[in-house]
Formats: C-alpha cells, structure tokens, sequence
C-alpha cells in the first residue's frame, strides 16, 4: 500500500473511530452499582450464588469471591466474561476517549511543537532575539500541521 493511500485508510479510520466514540461519549453507560453488577443482576434474577456457582462449575464461595472482585474492580476480563454468559448477559467493554481522536492528535501535535521550538526560542531570548508572539504562534502552527501530517508514531 502505498503512503497516500496508508494515509488516507488512518484517515478514516480516525473518523470512523471518532463517529463511533463520540456517540459513547454523548450516552455515556450508567455507574455500575456499587455491590457489582453480576450480584445485583444474580440476585434481581433471584438467582442464589449456588446456582450460579453450579452454572459455572465452581463452588459458591468462589462466586462470592468474583464478584466482591468485580465490585473491588480487581476482576479479570475474562472471568467477569464467563459470569455474564452464565447469566445470560453480555459483557460489553470499551475505552472512550474524554475528547474526539482528532483533538486529541492536534493537542498531540501542538504540545510536541512546542517542545521543538522550546530551546530555539529560549536561545534566541538570550541573545535578545526574540520573536513576536503572533510569528511564533504561527510557526507553532505550521510546525504542529507539519507533524499532524507525517507518520503519526512521531506524535509519541
């Protein structure tokens, strides 16, 4: 593939990234209570940790056990995966970015930008130098654009 196309699938896929997070982020999924989701959904069910301990193979102590785990958020992936499926439930896990991805890689960009220009700037001060704010902020905005556009593993 080549560079242009590469950065035209990141392209979107950025924005489809973002299209899909920022629904999340406008309904953002309720709190889970505090005793843990699997108990309160095993015992709305009126299902005793027994029963689901049987469900499981294990024994109730270890049910009680999992889900003080969840309630702690000590529980692994894949044992809180193995709860909802007995429960007839489906786990659903995702990151959701406090900020749309975009913003996040021009803040990115902006903050490396500004480490670049740093000892420049700095530099020229001691030499009594200085340039003008506007000038500097627009070459922290083409320096921040150039880096937008190259690889974005130099954002890192």
């Amino acid at each position: 593939m080549g560079i242009n196309m590469n950065k035209k699938f990141l392209s979107l896929q950025l924005h489809q990234m973002d299209s899909t997070l920022t629904k999340l982020r406008v309904t953002p999924p309720p709190s889970p209570p505090n005793k843990g989701w699997v108990k309160v959904i095993r015992e709305s069910l009126g299902m005793s940790a027994s029963a689901l301990a049987r469900q499981l193979g294990v024994t109730p102590h270890s049910i009680l056990k999992l889900e003080k785990a969840e309630a702690e958020e000590k529980i692994t992936l894949a044992s809180l995966k193995k709860l909802a499926n007995a429960l007839d439930c489906e786990l659903q896990y995702t990151l959701v970015p406090r900020k749309p991805l975009e913003e996040i890689l021009e803040l990115r960009a902006l903050k490396v930008a500004r480490e670049r220009l740093q000892p420049i700037s700095h530099s020229m001060s001691l030499e009594n130098q200085e340039v003008d704010k506007s000038a500097t902020d627009k070459q922290l905005e083409l320096l921040a654009k150039e880096i937008l556009n190259g690889p974005r593993r130099n954002l890192w």
